[in-house]
């Protein structure tokens, strides 16, 4: 299963769904023609990217079962969404969204970077987290998905590097591998010991995860 798919898998039943930063808008048309969503949201900052997606989707704007917004994350959108996807953006650029709009009653997130900011920014807001996984489509991806109610256990440091779920995955172990292998070549440098510490300890985390046969 490609990226796109394996995040459209995510998608749960409901009247109102987003796609914000929708890009070419691929997980929006999927929403509306497999009957996810009775109305899709497409949203985007960049007016090309908007436009394209709009092409996409043309007849479904046509009929008002997608409208099309051009703004900046959620900020154009009311906060009674159903669901929201924010996919292909960093983890710190999700949490700019999150906080200048709303966290939606229920989102699917895939950061490209800063998962564990994510990861601890929706605890500190009370978030559910329902999975937390991590899947492998030429690169590595992880995906959040939850609800903005319910609250979450406290996540442990592996846990807030890897995702809960993804512990529980063997593909995290490529993931680590790799993480590891990175930090191992950084270690070659001339560095502060303060920033060595800390690079040790993250390449130890990484290599065991590696390693794990649990």
């Amino acid at each position: 299963m490609d990226r796109i798919g394996k995040i459209c898998s995510y998608i749960d039943k409901c009247a109102t769904f987003a796609d914000v930063g929708c890009d070419h808008g691929y997980c929006a048309k999927y929403a509306i023609e497999s009957g996810l969503c009775d109305k899709v949201y497409i949203t985007d900052i960049s007016a090309k990217c908007l436009a394209k997606a709009e092409k996409l989707l043309a007849k479904h704007v046509a009929s008002g079962a997608c409208v099309p917004v051009r703004c900046d994350g959620l900020e154009g959108l009311d906060n009674d969404i159903d669901q929201a996807l924010i996919a292909g953006m960093g983890g710190e650029e999700i949490i700019k969204i999150l906080k200048n709009g709303f966290i939606p009653a229920k989102f699917i997130l895939q950061p490209m970077k800063d998962a564990p900011d994510l990861r601890a920014f929706l605890i500190e807001r009370g978030c559910k987290i329902l999975v937390d996984d991590i899947f492998f489509d030429g690169k590595y991806y992880f995906v959040i998905k939850g609800e903005n109610s319910g609250g979450t256990s406290l996540y442990g440091e592996k846990e807030l590097v890897f995702g809960r779920d993804s512990l529980k995955n063997p593909t995290v172990k490529g993931y680590a591998a790799a993480e590891a292998e990175k930090r191992r070549k950084y270690l070659l440098s001339e560095m502060r010991e303060d920033v060595r510490e800390k690079l040790e300890r993250q390449y130890e985390m990484y290599r065991e995860t590696a390693e794990n046969d649990d």
